[in-house]
């Protein structure tokens, strides 16, 4: 029966199952916060205005554009084919023998990086042009008008796209099975090839890959009505209070007693 088998499996096998989510959450959480960072980066670069002459303009040029192909490179490659080429290309070309561990947060986080500076981009861009010309006013330049004015709108607009990529996140770290990195798919691999039953170990991987991403989806919805407020707000208005006759007769007589 595939639900004894199962029950077999996630009994004879649970210590691998967690250790490879475990894995697979380290991976995810480091490589999201780090690309978030790094997106956050280049598109704050990449939104710099353009000096009209001198040596800054060559600089920023040069800048954004050896951004751009980082960009169009990492987004347009899968991270399979990434992995494959930072892990054992620097080895072949370099000499370098990458930690495994560090390869695959290293490898994830430029990915994500690639992504979110074109969606932190997209942020800043969206952001009404008469806050940069209020902010420039009063004498902001360009990093203080991002670190007090746009970028607290970014950070807020931009987190259902940073919670999004979490998630794919989560699940793209199966493709690092093929640097040997030992998160849930290559462990349930290994599962699967010492029993033959591949179908009743993926699919308790499944189940466990479900679990994470639908907890990191809740948490984070959670995070967003935490930052929108409460829905229910009350308004208070400061009214002024005018002053009838009535009440300046009786201010008047007050003050006659307090002098007596």
């Amino acid at each position: 029966m595939t639900s004894e088998w199962i029950i077999k499996i996630i009994t004879e096998n649970w210590p691998m199952f967690l250790r490879g989510a475990g894995v697979t959450l380290l991976i995810a959480i480091t490589g999201t916060i780090l690309g978030s960072i790094i997106g956050l980066l280049v598109g704050v670069i990449r939104t710099i205005p353009q000096p009209d002459r001198g040596p800054k303009k060559i600089i920023l040029k040069i800048i954004t554009t050896l951004l751009s192909i980082y960009i169009e490179i990492f987004r347009g490659t899968p991270m399979i084919v990434q992995a494959m080429v930072i892990y054992y290309g620097s080895a072949i070309a370099f000499g370098i023998n990458m930690n495994k561990m560090y390869a695959a947060i290293f490898i994830v986080s430029i990915n994500t990086g690639a992504y979110m500076s074109e969606i932190v981009r997209g942020g800043i861009v969206s952001i009404d042009k008469g806050q940069f010309e209020a902010a420039h006013a009063i004498g902001m330049n360009h990093i203080q008008t991002m670190i007090n004015v746009v970028l607290p709108q970014v950070v807020r607009n931009i987190l259902p796209a940073t919670g999004n990529e979490f998630v794919i996140n989560i699940k793209d770290t199966s493709v690092l099975n093929v640097i040997a990195v030992s998160e849930l798919y290559f462990q349930t691999k290994s599962i699967a090839g010492n029993n033959f039953r591949f179908f009743e170990s993926f699919f308790v991987a499944s189940i466990l890959y479900f679990i994470m991403t639908f907890s990191v989806t809740r948490l984070l919805r959670y995070f967003e009505r935490k930052m929108d407020g409460p829905t229910d707000y009350i308004m208070y208005s400061n009214q002024m209070q005018v002053e009838t006759p009535e009440d300046m007769l009786h201010r008047t007589k007050e003050n006659e007693k307090n002098n007596y």
